[in-house]
């Protein structure tokens, strides 16, 4: 697997570099996540709410021409949920490095759309001061739609909606054994040059 993202990246920058008529960049970004838990529940033990975290990370934007461009990226993204609980409340903490590799339209100056698939490495799950690594998948898909603003000066801003498209539930208990996907909502400032 990794040698076929590995084969897969370098073909892709070979061909939009061979192909590019835009400018390359490199940068970085940081901001707020807006993280919930989507997919069936149990009914009467609780419910998910949104857990408030960060993501920080790196990205390339590589031009295909003037219009498109391919944007990777690697951030560290702290996902998860709220948990209301009868006995109280808690932060589910899913903390993932995402792998985002979005295409971008670039509508006019400084101003692109954004989408793509996400995949995420599942770094660490606790529950409370409870390791719950076990019981969720170690990769995750997602895909992910939004929109950037690029200043003259490199300074940009971005937000976007990553939709957890699999189920990240690997639990064999019977009680908690039901669908679980990562939806996030991003708010991101960056400098790219």
């Amino acid at each position: 697997m990794k040698k076929l993202l590995l084969f897969t990246a370098v073909a892709i920058f070979a061909f939009v570099n061979a192909n590019a008529q835009g400018e390359f960049r490199i940068g970085f970004k940081a901001g707020v996540n807006i993280a919930s838990i989507g997919g069936d529940y149990t009914y009467g033990v609780g419910s998910f709410g949104s857990r408030t975290g960060f993501h920080l990370g790196a990205l390339v934007e590589v031009p295909i021409n003037d219009k498109f461009s391919v944007q990777p990226e690697i951030l560290y993204s702290a996902k998860g949920s709220n948990y209301d609980f009868s006995s109280g409340d808690s932060d589910l903490k899913l903390d993932y490095i995402d792998l985002p590799i979005l295409g971008k339209y670039h509508i006019i100056q400084g101003l692109s759309a954004e989408l793509g698939p996400v995949i995420g490495i599942l770094v660490k799950a606790d529950y409370g001061d409870d390791d719950y690594k076990d019981e969720f998948k170690s990769i995750d898909v997602g895909i992910g739609i939004g929109a950037s603003y690029r200043l003259p000066m490199g300074v940009f801003f971005s937000l976007r909606y990553n939709k957890g498209l699999i189920d990240v539930n690997d639990s064999d208990d019977p009680f908690l054994n039901y669908k679980k996907q990562n939806n996030v909502f991003q708010a991101s400032a960056g400098y790219s040059f």
